[in-house]
């Protein structure tokens, strides 16, 4: 992302470390994954949806547009859908997943 390089970079380390960790911590049965969610539907981006609305002097729902048409599947993140994808992970149905990133994002490809 053009303008973020230290978001990016700590977002990278998140995906190392993960792999890393997977790799020490395997012979011992213990499994590490990163769940890597989109944006999540609630307060927290509706504000910053309704900031960037204002600070462009777009109507709120062109701006809501634009940020759930990033996604193929045309839609925010749930918090139901990341605690979904934490509870496949952690079990039994994901013993042989370790050392994953576990998108959560209905398929983002472009950022705005």
């Amino acid at each position: 992302m053009p303008g973020r390089s230290a978001y990016s970079a700590s977002k990278w380390a998140v995906i190392g470390f993960t792999k890393s960790l997977a790799l020490e911590l395997g012979a011992d049965g213990i499994r590490v994954n990163a769940v890597l969610p989109g944006a999540v539907d609630g307060p927290r981006i509706r504000a910053v949806i309704a900031a960037k609305a204002e600070a462009l002097g777009k109507p709120l729902e062109e701006v809501t547009r634009a940020y759930t048409s990033q996604a193929a599947l045309g839609r925010m993140v749930t918090a139901c859908d990341i605690a979904n994808m934490v509870l496949f992970a952690s079990s039994d149905l994901a013993v042989n997943v370790t050392g994953q990133e576990l998108v959560v994002d209905g398929l983002t490809q472009a950022l705005s």
